[in-house]
């Protein structure tokens, strides 16, 4: 039976919203607003790729969801702690960040900066709770661990930001836009996907070929992003032609448009490649490439 791939993404965005507002219940301290900036920007939207694809991960090789999904609510807080700070003056300086005001705007620079830093480092209880609370095996815990820090740190989309900073209005080649791409986007695109595996204990020819899958897989999104920021209305949820604006560098600024779909279309292709061989519990990645590949947002 044919995969409904926008049911499945709607079905597993919705288990993670669920877990998530749980873990963010409505609260306050009752002297700052730092619960409820935290709660704007983590409940307030997004399409829950990063999670989606974790939780595929661990379905591609047979694993137990249920183990997935804190793993999954975990790197949508990282996400968002990095779009929140990603989105400062001193950073990237956006106005709209999901079709709203973004967090800085509403609740000032301070408390934004103690949201992003607050999503980032409870995410890293939560992983360690699925290990101590929910049962998963102390050793693929730390494992999970270690390949979602890599990818958020010095080495990952820290360095990718930075990158990008200090190369605006440069010239800036083809391969140091796909290097910053692959740190800034694709390092935590591809944590998602293996974490999943690792959760779902797939074996480490599995997981290998999961981490092939998902770096062209990251890439290729983050060429369709740049695309559609000069192609894109009102639906991307933000202010298209910031790029331009910003006088940066991307895939179809260098190469042009159609160039840049091929590009993303052949990337696309390799991600399916890496995992030809899994059956049918695989079908979820396979769809989803093909579906990001389409996205019009």
């Amino acid at each position: 039976m044919k995969l409904h791939i926008e049911a499945y993404i709607l079905e597993r965005k919705e288990l993670v919203d669920k877990r998530l507002s749980n873990i963010f219940s409505e609260s306050g301290d009752g002297i700052t607003r730092l619960d409820e900036s935290i709660r704007y920007s983590l409940l307030g939207g997004g399409k829950r790729l990063r999670p989606i694809l974790c939780i595929a991960g661990c379905e591609s090789v047979g694993g137990n969801i249920d183990l997935a999904i804190p793993v999954a609510c975990a790197i949508e807080m990282i996400h968002t702690y990095s779009l929140i700070h990603d989105d400062l003056p001193c950073m990237d300086d956006d106005l709209l960040r999901r079709g709203k005001p973004t967090n800085h705007r509403v609740f000032g620079e301070a408390t934004s900066i103690l949201a992003g830093d607050a999503l980032l480092t409870d995410a890293f209880a939560i992983l360690a709770e699925v290990s101590l609370r929910d049962g998963l095996d102390s050793k693929i815990a730390l494992e999970v661990i270690r390949e979602i820090s890599r990818a958020c740190g010095s080495q990952g989309i820290i360095k990718g930001q930075a990158w990008d900073l200090a190369l605006e209005g440069k010239d800036v080649k083809v391969d140091m836009i796909e290097k910053i791409h692959a740190l800034k986007t694709g390092t935590l695109i591809e944590a998602s996907v293996v974490a999943g595996g690792k959760v779902g204990r797939g074996s480490k020819k599995e997981v290998t070929l999961l981490r092939k899958y998902a770096r062209p897989l990251g890439l290729a999104f983050q060429i369709i992003d740049d695309v559609l920021d000069i192609e894109g209305g009102a639906e991307m949820g933000k202010h298209s032609g910031m790029d331009i604006k910003r006088k940066k560098a991307t895939y179809p600024s260098l190469v042009g448009i159609e160039r840049a779909k091929e590009v993303a279309q052949s990337l696309t292709q390799k991600a399916l490649l890496a995992i030809e061989d899994f059956d049918g519990k695989a079908d979820p990645l396979r769809e989803i490439a093909r579906y990001l590949i389409k996205r019009k947002r």
